[in-house]
């Protein structure tokens, strides 16, 4: 939004580049930068001093209109929220308006865990002939279900992050922090077949000096975008559900982890969670997978 013109484009622009100062993600920046134009075009020029909450609630309402569903809504008004929030920090707005404003109540899905026996078939198994570079593959699937760690961290790790000898890695996660999370037999295994192969993709492409532990076939780091592709691709070939992606590696990490009597509190240390309410997710998951088993074998519950 370079050539901002109204008052509430202006401060868009300053919170973003205030954004890019905090080292939010490019991803980030983008997602706040998309929310927040359609309200700046919304309210057109009218000064900072007149967007109150009712203006915010005639902007949820045309959202609405244009047939956005009640998450896009929630996210737009989250978007809203930290926008206003660094508005009042700034002393731009005497009060913060969007805290007035309600967010529209979201059914609580809970992903679809694989069980361990579903994991097992896929781990265990030879990598299908979707697997295009069948060792790296591996490895992806190791570090992401055996880890639990993110698409994003799975892609950022370097070699030097590896730590072969005490069987950990330094992932940076989100916020820029950084944890040793720890891997196990089978990812040592995978990654002792990989690291050969990758010396050899880099040798064909001697002019790159590639850093990541995750490469693609021309020499460079692979993709969050990529790792997704990969994922799936093995995941149906295997009979999983197409919905499968790498976060749903994580939750299954953290949900088998749980099932077999791990601490709560050790799973939000290894998965990264700022909260232990993000981990108490997994409680949730395994609850209802309890209640299933009741439901279909306990012969008073029929």
């Amino acid at each position: 939004m370079s050539n901002a013109t109204t008052p509430v484009e202006r401060a868009l622009e300053s919170f973003v580049l205030a954004l890019g100062r905090r080292n939010a993600s490019a991803h980030t920046i983008k997602a706040y930068r998309t929310d927040l134009a359609g309200f700046a075009e919304f309210v057109g020029p009218e000064e900072l001093s007149a967007l109150d909450h009712a203006l915010l609630r005639a902007y949820i309402a045309h959202l609405y209109e244009r047939g956005l569903g009640k998450t896009s809504v929630a996210r737009a008004l989250s978007s809203l929220r930290s926008f206003f929030k660094w508005m009042g920090r700034e002393g731009m707005i005497e009060a913060n308006p969007a805290l007035l404003v309600s967010a529209p109540k979201l059914p609580k899905r809970l992903p679809r865990v694989p069980t361990m026996e579903e994991m097992s078939l896929v781990l265990d198994a030879d990598m299908p002939e979707e697997a295009t570079f069948a060792e790296r593959d591996r490895l992806i699937l190791e570090l992401l279900y055996g880890c639990g760690i993110r698409n994003s961290e799975l892609t950022g790790i370097s070699l030097e992050d590896v730590d072969r000898k005490q069987a950990r890695i330094l992932v940076r996660g989100k916020g820029k922090k950084q944890r040793l999370v720890p891997f196990g037999e089978a990812a040592q295994e995978a990654m002792d077949e990989y690291l050969p192969r990758r010396g050899q993709v880099l040798e064909r492409n001697r002019h790159l000096q590639e850093t990541a532990l995750m490469v693609n076939q021309r020499g460079t780091r692979l993709t969050s975008r990529s790792v997704g592709r990969i994922v799936k691709a093995i995941a149906v070939a295997r009979g999983l559900p197409a919905e499968v992606h790498p976060h749903t590696l994580r939750h299954a990490f953290g949900t088998h982890m749980l099932e077999e009597g791990a601490d709560l509190r050790a799973i939000q240390e290894l998965l990264g969670h700022e909260r232990l309410s993000t981990t108490q997710r997994y409680t949730q998951l395994t609850t209802r997978q309890v209640l299933e088993v009741y439901d279909r074998t306990h012969p008073r519950a029929k």
